[in-house]
């Protein structure tokens, strides 16, 4: 339980990586926050969340480590709770993680996984897909970051994890604006890793393969509409780029999130960490 007393916030937090993020952060102590667009998803998966951290056995009261000024530790127990949000709403991210932090306590990690991914070569790509790109999968990741980032400095520690994708470290065809957000992503992680390196805050990137997402589900049914391929020729394309042949699992990469999370990882950051079966070295 080393993430007892924390509290996560997570972005895209409804389902696939996300999701399984929140799962495994909440299996190490820590309140979640999950936001997104969709309420009946985010109901669905709070359910989901309680009823884990229940069949998990956690104890009632769990002790908060005391902070850096040596207050006294308190008692609560890991808890879910849910966000609507539009991560590409400057103002709505701001009041969002103030109305958070009033609910669970200040925010101590922050899980930029909000990403959204549409195809189109570079001739067909108009102004308007490229920026819609750039707003969900890097300017959202900056509204969060910016908004969460006081509460971090206050109180001493945090954690703050992007998720980029593969893509923020090579090319891919077809997928130039999600591509160059990533890259983006990528940045803004390294940039804002070197400010924070003597506070006790990392920044990390995360940088998943092809995964078992629904991204990759709608990938694999516009390869099927648009070559006749069957879904499991479709999936073999997909995870052809990767040295194991498979697609990645949500569990892997939220796995390395927990990781980058715990206490002991204060030495890692400024890292863009590939989870893709060797696609990537």
């Amino acid at each position: 339980m080393a993430l007892t007393g924390h509290h996560a916030f997570i972005t895209g937090g409804s389902r696939g990586i996300g999701l399984a993020c929140a799962r495994a952060l909440l299996a190490q102590g820590a309140s979640v926050t999950i936001a997104g667009r969709d309420a009946a998803a985010l109901e669905r998966a709070a359910d989901s969340l309680r009823s884990v951290g229940a069949q998990t056995g956690k104890p009632a009261g769990l002790a908060v480590p005391p902070d850096p000024q040596g207050q006294a530790p308190a008692v609560h127990p890991p808890r879910v709770d849910i966000c609507l949000l539009d991560v590409t709403d400057e103002a709505a991210v701001h009041a969002a993680i103030a109305s958070a932090a009033q609910q669970l306590g200040p925010i101590t990690i922050l899980l930029n996984n909000a990403g959204q991914a549409q195809p189109a070569p570079f001739a067909k790509t108009t102004s308007r897909h490229w920026q819609q790109m750039l707003d969900v999968n890097l300017t959202g990741a900056f509204h969060c970051t910016q908004a969460v980032l006081p509460q971090m400095l206050e109180k001493g520690w945090g954690r703050i994890i992007n998720i980029a994708s593969t893509a923020g470290l090579k090319g891919y065809k077809y997928v130039s604006a999600y591509v160059a957000a990533k890259h983006g992503l990528v940045g803004l992680t390294k940039a804002l890793a070197l400010e924070l390196a003597t506070k006790n805050i990392t920044v990390n990137a995360v940088c998943p393969g092809y995964t078992e997402t629904d991204i990759v589900h709608e990938a694999i049914a516009n390869i099927m509409q648009k070559t006749g391929r069957t879904e499991e020729q479709a999936r073999a394309e997909l995870a052809a780029g990767n040295p194991q042949q498979k697609l990645v699992q949500v569990e892997e990469v939220a796995n390395a999130v927990a990781w980058l999370c715990q206490p002991a990882s204060g030495a890692m950051t400024g890292q863009s960490i590939a989870v893709a079966g060797g696609e990537v070295m």
